[in-house]
């Protein structure tokens, strides 16, 4: 009997544990005054929560919605099914549009880029219709698009019905699908180029844009993206911002206060940047290494990182983060740019965080007969 009430007294102390224990989920940082309904702050490099409170409440996105917009513009400019000068005609169902905008006329026809530009800085309603019948044909071919990536980037508590964001049953998002769509954009440069846009003239200069996200004034680093506000959403940010290579993305949705979304994301990233560090091994693009090539018009190729190479960590924890180089020693011509060569290993305390690709900087075609001769008599001439 005694030794059951022992084995008894042990189940009862390793359940009291399992239950006391925290829960491994978003931590909430308790002593952040934030009022917004839902936040979240994330680090973009690792995708990895820092803090958040309700991340995944559906929610009314308001223009927060045209970040997904610039997204799929971004795309079709790099995969070449666009250009930046394209002339894009303004349809009546585009005119026709409330809200935030640039009054576009029937008719009336801009650049792309201008287009994006008015999205980007000016919040423009009419413009992302506009650009979205450019793209797609017609503005629910492009909606059905926006689902689509929304799919594919894993967001749960993500449904669009439009590309500019004003109230419409079933619309929704939350803060950390919001942060996902963020992270994602920074794979194109150009969405954040025009959402770090502060003053642009438009209709040469007849009509002055002044971006919406006025953390761009305000807040030291920050450099994108999408502010939204609507009487159901309330006021709404998705933002980024960058120091000392450590840069953070934070979502604030349905802030009840006017300026509430700049004063919650400000208290979000000063949490970020007070707490946390980025340990940089290696910038995208620098090299990393040399390999020996054969057989080629020239007899080494660079190896450059295909990303930033680097890890966050706790402030007063960098000790904690390593990196390992693996690179081939040799490799037989043709070569081809962007080949890979070999891969950068980030670790913390010896566990395995990511790893980065090291690819060829630039061609090295085959040498041909004659080059391949010169080169063995210059061999043995110097032996």
């Amino acid at each position: 009997m005694g030794k059951k009430r022992y084995i008894a007294g042990l189940v009862l102390i390793f359940m009291f544990m399992l239950y006391a224990a925290p829960v491994l989920s978003a931590p909430a940082a308790n002593n952040l005054d934030i009022k917004a309904e839902s936040y979240v702050l994330m680090d973009a490099d690792s995708g990895k929560v820092l803090c958040a409170q309700d991340e995944h409440k559906k929610l009314p996105p308001a223009s927060m919605t045209k970040l997904m917009t610039l997204i799929l513009a971004a795309e079709a400019l790099e995969e070449g099914k666009v250009s930046l000068k394209d002339k894009v005609v303004t349809s009546e169902n585009a005119w026709e549009m409330g809200g935030s905008q640039v009054y576009l006329e029937q008719g009336e026809t801009m650049t792309l880029e201008d287009m994006l530009i008015a999205v980007a800085v000016g919040s423009a309603n009419d413009a992302s219709v506009a650009v979205a019948e450019h793209l797609e044909g017609t503005h629910q071919d492009f909606v059905d698009l926006m689902n689509k990536k929304a799919g594919m980037l894993g967001l749960k508590d993500t449904k669009f019905m439009n590309c500019y964001g004003l109230p419409a049953e079933g619309h929704y998002t939350s803060a950390y699908d919001m942060a996902v769509i963020a992270r994602y954009a920074l794979k194109y440069p150009r969405v954040l180029e025009y959402t770090s846009i502060k003053e642009y003239d438009l209709r040469g200069g007849e009509f002055k844009l002044y971006n919406t996200n006025k953390l761009l004034w305000w807040y030291q680093g920050a450099d994108g993206f999408k502010t939204g506000w609507t009487n159901e959403a309330k006021y709404c940010l998705t933002a980024t911002a960058k120091r000392n290579g450590l840069r953070l993305i934070s979502v604030v949705m349905a802030s009840p206060e006017t300026r509430g979304h700049f004063r919650d994301s400000m208290e979000l990233f000063n949490y970020g940047f007070a707490k946390y560090a980025y340990k940089t091994f290696f910038v995208r693009d620098n090299v990393c290494g040399v390999v020996k090539v054969g057989k080629g018009i020239s007899d080494m190729v660079e190896a450059v990182a295909e990303e930033d190479i680097g890890a966050i960590y706790m402030k007063g924890e960098d000790s904690k983060i390593s990196s390992e180089k693996h690179l081939v020693t040799y490799i037989n011509a043709p070569v081809k740019k962007g080949q890979k060569l070999g891969e950068i290993s980030i670790y913390k305390n010896g566990q395995l965080q990511k790893k980065v690709n090291l690819n060829a900087a630039q061609d090295i075609p085959k040498s041909g007969i004659i080059r391949e001769f010169v080169r063995m008599f210059a061999e043995i001439f110097t032996l």
